[in-house]
């Protein structure tokens, strides 16, 4: 049976626990595109959620995607959550951006917008599990970019990007907190240094 949008809000409720929100998303992968995009549509957390963990089911089949990348972006103004990011940005976002150019990340890092700055810091996660040192250091220079940022949303994601990447690149890490780590907010400079500690007990 072919899931439909009507289908999926069925099988959603208020409130509901994030693994049955998944399972459901999960069991609607095959979703066609015009039935997804009247879930980005709707107004609740709860089907928004669901269309964006759709995506990264997607994407772990298509991995490398652009048109499933440019859903996503299309979409950005349907985020208002940052677990929405953390959910689709690393699989959907960034496993079409290993080897470059890097230069969407860097529009994103750039925007107004404190949830497009996320995504823009989320996405390189893909790089540090599944990618070369090239593109680990690339999302070492989105950090950069957004090493001061004032907004939680940013900066958290900032010091857990440093903290992952610095196990790839741990010279890399000790550089970066060098040269900027006075300027970092301060929960993001101790997300960035915790496994450093953990080390060091």
């Amino acid at each position: 049976m072919t899931p439909t949008a009507d289908r999926v809000l069925a099988g959603l409720s208020t409130g509901m626990r994030m693994r049955d929100l998944f399972d459901t998303a999960k069991a609607a992968t095959a979703i066609p595109a015009d039935e997804l995009e009247k879930l980005f549509a709707e107004p609740s957390y709860e089907a928004r959620m669901a269309a964006f963990t759709i995506l990264d089911f997607q994407a772990r089949k298509r991995v490398g995607d652009l048109a499933l990348r440019d859903t996503y972006l299309r979409h950005h103004d349907r985020i208002d959550a940052w677990d929405m990011v953390d959910r689709a940005a690393p699989r959907v976002v960034g496993a079409t951006l290993v080897g470059g150019p890097y230069d969407l990340l860097h529009d994103l890092a750039a925007s107004p917008d404190p949830l497009r700055r996320r995504t823009a810091m989320t996405a390189p996660l893909w790089f540090v599990k599944y990618s070369d040192d090239a593109d680990v250091a690339a999302g070492y220079a989105v950090a950069e970019f957004l090493h001061a940022d004032p907004d939680p949303v940013v900066h958290k994601p900032v010091g857990i990007y440093l903290a992952y990447a610095g196990e790839r690149l741990p010279d890399s890490l000790t550089a970066f907190l060098d040269q900027y780590g006075d300027a970092m907010p301060r929960p993001a400079y101790r997300l960035a240094t915790r496994l450093v500690s953990r080390k060091g007990r």
